[in-house]
C-alpha cells in the first residue's frame, strides 16, 4: 500500500495531480501558504472541471503547518520556482530519511535548491507537458492529458508506479540535464510570449511571426546548453515544441495566469537563466533577454498602477 502523497503547493499542477492521485484512492495532503486556497481544499476538496465542463470533487488534506506533514515518503514539488527555498527548508525537517521528492517544476535551479536541502539521495527531477488554469481557489480546469518525463535514476521506479496508477503516461528519460534543458527550451519559448501576447498555445501557432521568434529562442538555449556540455537536436526541440502547442492548443500558459492574477512569474529562472548561464559561457541569447525584459518591465508597471 502507498503511503500518504505530499504535494509541495496549492495552485494548478498540484491540484491536477492531486485530484488525480486522490481518484484512484491514493491518500493525499497538498502543503501551501495561500490560506483561501487551502481554505477551499479543506471544505470541497479538490474540484477540477473536466475537458466536457463537468465538475467533480475529489478529497484531499490541506494544511499551511509543515507539523501535520511528520516523516512524509513521497513528495511531489510542484511550487513556483520563487518559492522553491522555502519548500526545500520545509520538506528538510518533515521527509523521512528514505523519502524521496520529486520536482516536476518549471526553470533552472530548483533540483540544486532542494538537493542542497536534502541531500541527492533523496530528490529526483522530471518534466511535465499536461496543461491546468486556476479558475478560483481549489478549483481547476484540466487543458489536456500531457506527458510526465521522469529523469533515470536510482528508486525512480516508486515514481513512475505512483503516476501510472494515476492514469499518467511517464518516460523514463537516462539524461536528466537533457530533460530539464529541453523543457525549458518549451517554457522559454511558449511562456513569455504567450503571457505578452495574452494568447492561448494554439493561437500562438497561428501566428507566423510569433512562432519565428519561438524557434529563435529554441536555437538559442539549445546553442547555450551545447557550451554546457548538454547536446540537444534543434530539428528535433523544435518538432517536440511545435507538438506541445499542437497538442496544447487551448492551454493558457502558467505565466499568462501569473500575469493575469499580477503574480510574481517564474521567467527569471527560465528565461533570465538561460541569458545568464550563456554568458558565463560567452553565448549570447537575445531573443531570450528581450523576452526575460519585457516580462520584468510588465510586472514592474502592473506593481507601479495597481492601487
Amino acid at each position: 500500500m502507498v503511503e500518504e502523497i505530499l504535494i509541495a503547493g496549492t495552485g494548478a499542477l498540484a491540484c491536477i495531480f492531486g485530484a488525480r492521485f486522490s481518484a484512484v484512492g491514493l491518500p493525499v495532503t497538498l502543503l501551501g501558504t495561500w490560506r483561501e486556497g487551502i481554505h477551499a481544499l479543506q471544505e470541497n476538496g479538490i474540484r477540477v472541471i473536466g475537458l466536457n465542463g463537468e465538475l467533480q470533487s475529489f478529497p484531499v488534506r490541506a494544511t499551511d503547518n509543515p507539523d501535520e506533514c511528520h516523516e512524509s515518503k513521497m513528495a511531489l514539488v510542484l511550487v513556483k520556482t520563487w518559492q522553491t527555498e522555502r519548500a526545500a527548508g520545509q520538506l528538510a525537517h518533515i521527509l523521512s530519511p528514505t523519502g524521496l521528492a520529486l520536482t516536476l517544476q518549471n526553470g533552472l535551479g530548483n533540483v540544486e535548491i532542494l538537493t542542497d536541502a536534502l541531500g541527492e539521495a533523496r530528490v529526483a527531477a522530471g518534466t511535465v507537458t499536461l496543461g491546468a488554469a486556476l479558475v478560483a481557489p481549489g478549483i481547476v480546469r484540466s487543458q489536456g492529458q500531457g506527458l510526465v518525463n521522469l529523469g533515470e535514476r536510482s528508486r525512480i521506479g516508486e515514481w513512475e508506479a505512483i503516476l501510472r496508477r494515476a492514469g499518467f503516461g511517464v518516460q523514463i528519460e537516462p539524461d536528466l540535464q537533457r530533460v530539464v534543458w529541453r523543457k525549458l527550451a518549451a517554457n522559454a519559448a511558449i511562456n513569455p510570449l504567450s503571457a505578452l501576447l495574452d494568447a492561448t498555445n494554439g493561437q500562438l501557432r497561428q501566428s507566423p511571426a510569433a512562432m519565428e521568434l519561438i524557434h529563435s529562442v529554441i536555437r538559442e538555449t539549445i546553442d547555450v546548453a551545447g557550451h554546457k556540455g548538454i547536446p540537444l537536436s534543434p530539428d528535433e526541440t523544435i518538432r517536440m515544441v511545435d507538438t506541445v502547442l499542437e497538442q496544447t492548443a487551448g492551454n493558457i500558459s502558467s505565466m499568462v495566469q501569473d500575469l493575469r492574477r499580477e503574480a510574481p512569474t517564474e521567467i527569471d529562472a527560465i528565461n533570465g537563466a538561460i541569458v545568464l548561464t550563456g554568458e558565463t559561457l560567452g553565448v549570447s541569447a537575445p531573443a531570450n533577454r528581450l523576452l526575460w525584459q519585457l516580462i520584468r518591465s510588465k510586472v514592474e508597471l502592473q506593481r507601479i498602477t495597481t492601487p
